[in-house]
C-alpha cells in the first residue's frame, strides 16, 4: 500500500502549536495542570515531569507547501520541582546570566526536530517558562544528537523513543492534521519506505 492511498480523503486541519496550562497557587506553591487533551505525559523523574504536544507534532512544511517527511517537529514541556528550579537559578548566577523573573520559574519548553533520514534529534529552541507560561529566556544553541549513541540511562532516552513510537503509530493522524500536502513522490512511497517507519528507534529498557 502507498501513502496516497492510505491518506486519501483525510482533510487537513490547523495544528495547535501552543496552549498554556492552568496555574494556581496553593500554600505558596505553584500547581501546574497540563491539559491532557493536548499534552501527553511520558515520564516523571525526581526533578521534573515530561510531556509532549501530540496535537502539534507535525512534519516540516517545505516552501512549496509539501510535507518534509524526513523532518518531524515536536513541541515538549518539562515542569520542574522546587529543587530543579533552584538549580536552574543557581547555574544562571554562576554564568552571570540574568535571573529576572526566575523567582516564578516553572519549567521549560523544548521544540524538538527529529531528522528521520539521519537518525538525530535536536532541541532547536529551549524556552524557560514562568508560572503563566510566559518566556523568561530562550536558547537556540542545541546540536543534533545521534539517537543510536544516546545512553539508555539518559533521561532523554525514554522520552525521545516514546515520541517516535507514538509518531510511527499515528503517522496518518499527523499527516491529516498538517497544513501541508504530500508531494507526488512521497505519495507514491510504499509504507515500508516512509521515513518514520525506517528510522532507528531506541529499544525499550527493562527496569
Amino acid at each position: 500500500m502507498k501513502l496516497k492511498k492510505l491518506f486519501a480523503g483525510i482533510l487537513s486541519a490547523v495544528m495547535i502549536f501552543s496552549t498554556s496550562p492552568a496555574f494556581a497557587e496553593d500554600n505558596g506553591e505553584i500547581i501546574t495542570e497540563v491539559p491532557t487533551e493536548i499534552y501527553m505525559w511520558v515520564q516523571s523523574t525526581p526533578r521534573g515531569n515530561y510531556w509532549f504536544n501530540h496535537q502539534a507534532a507535525g512534519y516540516k512544511i517545505r516552501p512549496d507547501g509539501t510535507l518534509d517527511l524526513n523532518t518531524l517537529m515536536v513541541p515538549t514541556i518539562c515542569i520542574y520541582d522546587n529543587i530543579q528550579i533552584e538549580d536552574v537559578i543557581q547555574k544562571r548566577r554562576w554564568k552571570k546570566l540574568s535571573t529576572k523573573g526566575y523567582d516564578r520559574l516553572a519549567g521549560r519548553a523544548d521544540y524538538l526536530k527529529f531528522d528521520l533520514l539521519n537518525g538525530t534529534v535536536q532541541v532547536v529552541e529551549r524556552v524557560d517558562l514562568d508560572d503563566t507560561w510566559a518566556a523568561l529566556d530562550k536558547d537556540t544553541s542545541g546540536e543534533p544528537i545521534d539517537l543510536k549513541t544516546l545512553p539508555s540511562k539518559d533521561v532523554r532516552y525514554n522520552f525521545y523513543r516514546t515520541i517516535l513510537e507514538w509518531a510511527r503509530d499515528h503517522n496518518e493522524l499527523i499527516i491529516g492534521r498538517s497544513k501541508g500536502r504530500l508531494s507526488d513522490e512521497d505519495g507514491d512511497l510504499p509504507l515500508n519506505e516512509v521515513p518514520i517507519n525506517k528510522i532507528f528507534i531506541p529499544p525499550a529498557v527493562n527496569d
